[in-house]
Parts: structure tokens; sequence; C-alpha cells
């Protein structure tokens, strides 16, 4: 596939506004539902799609995600991945309920997650076990009689929970639901679900081994920044996922040390056991060669910002961050507007992006101009810049090529 797909359907109160979403697995552009052999597989390529693929604000906005989580997702590390002020895991009543299941989901309450029973239709033992976790139920409208209904809504009144009508189809459904005291709505009447997607630009499963090595063995930060650096879509999830998940940032995220040192060495060590897990790329594929100049870019881009200003540590990596990031919209499909505005960059790097103004804009146009083999306006820009000369300028090229060859981005 060369795109990664997310569903999502509308929640609504029972004025229609928009409250949440569920955010469905699909593996193409229907709104059909996608046949699912792994809940837990299922369940994390949605968050891996929502968080690092999509970006979260993308995706929900200012609402809250339903998300399955069958039992295996609640006992897995993946949850901790989830912002407690972003999600609702809504969970359909297992076969058998552990005591070790009941503790976990006590535990993610306590730390503020919100739990919803899904296709709830009768009451038994089970349920009943779960009804002092959960904040909303799930009730299968359309797999019930109208006395059925009512008698169901009648015993889930004595639990302080919120009434999510499911599967309304018709006007009728609708309002028979409200007279019976439903706070949310959910249905093809409402809406049927929308089918988002964005182009694959995931790195191998080999590169993604080789940062968890780096992660576990608790080398320092310059080995990870350094292996994040040789695939530029990763480093664009990277930056993306952590927007995703703190959005109440004070400042902005420069550069891959400042976005790896923000997540912290767990959270990261996690997120990339996610991606390889819901990885589907080649082990052996070769390389786009649109990703192999990328990385040559932002090298060439970092040693240019090292000459201008050789003390500037975060100039240096604010340019290789542009460097990497000029050439996404094309790899992903997707507008350079948007990468901006999911990433939350610097005015300074957006400016760059986007207009190509300021120093760091001038020094991509310079890289833009010397790959089209524009030499005029190469000798043009380095005369505006005043700190390089054609000699030099040729020099860091050699140098950026090289970088990039023995770092395994371009092939030797």
């Amino acid at each position: 596939m060369e795109s990664y797909f997310l569903g999502r359907q509308p929640i609504l109160d029972r004025n229609q506004n928009l409250v949440a979403y569920e955010l469905l697995f699909r593996q193409e552009n229907t709104e059909e539902a996608a046949r699912v052999t792994n809940d837990l597989s299922a369940s994390a390529i949605v968050i891996a799609n929502a968080y690092g693929r999509f970006g979260i604000q993308n995706v929900l906005g200012q609402q809250r995600g339903f998300i399955n989580a069958d039992p295996d997702l609640i006992m897995s590390n993946i949850i901790s991945l989830l912002p407690n002020k972003h999600v609702v895991l809504e969970v359909r009543v297992p076969k058998l309920i552990t005591v070790e299941f009941l503790q976990q989901c006590n535990t993610l309450k306590q730390r503020g997650y919100q739990f919803a029973l899904d296709n709830v239709v009768a009451i038994n033992d089970r349920i009943e076990q779960l009804l002092p976790i959960v904040s909303v139920v799930k009730v299968d409208v359309l797999a019930l009689a109208a006395d059925e209904l009512e008698i169901l809504v009648t015993a889930l009144k004595r639990w302080p929970v919120l009434l999510l009508a499911l599967r309304v189809e018709s006007r009728e459904q609708e309002i028979r639901c409200k007279q019976l005291g439903f706070q949310m709505f959910q249905g093809y009447y409402f809406a049927k679900p929308e089918i988002m997607s964005v182009k694959r630009a995931d790195p191998g499963k080999l590169s993604l081994l080789k940062l968890l090595t780096l992660v576990t063995d608790n080398r320092d930060h310059d080995e990870i920044e350094m292996e994040f650096k040789r695939q530029p879509g990763l480093s664009y999830n990277l930056m993306r996922m952590v927007n995703s998940v703190a959005s109440d940032l004070p400042r902005k995220i420069n550069s891959i040390k400042h976005a790896i040192t923000l997540m912290g060495r767990e959270q990261l060590q996690k997120w990339i056991q996610l991606l390889l897990y819901t990885s589907h790329a080649s082990e052996d594929g070769n390389p786009d060669l649109r990703m192999q100049t990328a990385v040559e870019r932002g090298k060439m881009m970092e040693l240019i910002a090292a000459v201008e200003r050789p003390h500037d540590k975060n100039h240096h990596e604010r340019a290789f961050i542009v460097g990497i990031l000029s050439m996404l919209d094309e790899l992903l499909g997707i507008e350079m507007q948007q990468i901006v505005n999911q990433l939350g960059i610097s005015e300074e790097m957006r400016l760059a992006l986007m207009t190509r103004e300021g120093r760091l804009g001038q020094a991509l146009k310079l890289a833009e101009a010397d790959e089209k083999g524009e030499h005029g306006t190469v000798q043009t820009i380095l005369a505006e810049l005043g700190f390089l000369n054609p000699g030099e300028f040729a020099e860091i090229k050699i140098q950026a090529t090289g970088w990039a060859g023995q770092t395994g981005a371009i092939p030797n």
C-alpha cells in the first residue's frame, strides 16, 4: 500500500453537536469495516497512525477519540503512549474478566483514563463487574426491540454512566433514544465513517531495530539523534508524535534532540516498538531517491549554518531540520503548510520552508538551486550570503555526500 488509512465516525450530543470521534481501523479508502483478525494489531495501527502518521490534532481537533481497547491492549505498554486527555478506551466485554485486568483498568482510571463499554445489549455478571469503571455505555439500539431497549436503559440508569446510542439509522430511532434519556449518538443516520489517508514515508524495519537497540542500550542522545538524521520520514514522525502527546508545550520543538529529550527514553522506546510492530516496510527495499536527497540536503544546510555561526549548535540543528523537512510535502503528498502546522516549528523555520526567507531560507534556496544545476543562481546566493565562497561550498557538498554515504542513507 502507498498510503495509511484511518477511519473516524462522529459521536454527537442531543443537539447534534460533535463531542467525539470513534477511531476505526481501515486498510483502504472505504467506509466499510476492515476485516480484523487481531484486535491488538488493529488498535496498535490505529494509535500509530493517529499519533505519529496523521498527528492527533488533525484527527481529533479539540474532541476526544474513542479507541477500541481489547484486554491485550489494556495490559500492554502501548496504553502509556496515549495522553488521558485525548482518548476514551472502548472495551468490549471479554469472555473472561481476570483480577489482573480489573486491577489494570482501575489503575488506568486513577491515572485519568476514561472507559466506554461497547456493544451492550443486556446486563450480565461480567458487565456489572465493569460498570463501576466505565464512564460511557454504548448500547446497540439496532439489535434490540423497543421494550428490550427500555428495560436495558432503566437498568443502566442505576449507574453513574453516560448512555450512547450506537447504530442509530433513522430519525425515529433518534427520537426514541432521546425520549429514553440517551446523551450521545452515533450511527449512519448522522454520519458514516470518514476515511482519512496519508502517503507512506516509513523507515525500514532495520532502521527501527537499530534505533530500538540504541535506546535500550542507553546510548547517549547524540548517537540516537544521528540515527534519526538518517531517516527524514522518521524524524518528522518523531516531532509530530511529540506535538501530538504534548500539545501544551511552552516552546517550539526546533531539533531532533529537543524532541528526544521531551519524549523521554522510556516513551521513545515504546513508540519505536509500536512503529516496528505496525511497520510493513520491506527490510531490503531500495530507499526512495527523494529521501536520499532530503538527507543530503539537511546535512548540507547544517554545514552551511556551522560556517555562518560556528558556536551556535541550535542554529545548526534548525538548519538540518529545515533541509529534511523541505521535501516532505512531495514525499508525503500533502501541502507544506499542513506539515508546518502539524509540527509547530519556530517562525524562522516556518519562513524558510514556506517562503524561502531569512538565512535558513537562503541556504535552502542555495541547496535547491545546486540540485537543479542552476549555477548562476548558486553564485548569486553565495554572494548574498557573504560568508561562503564557491570553493568552500564545493567542499561542503563533498562532505554532505560523504556523510550521507557513511550513515547508510545513500548506498556506496
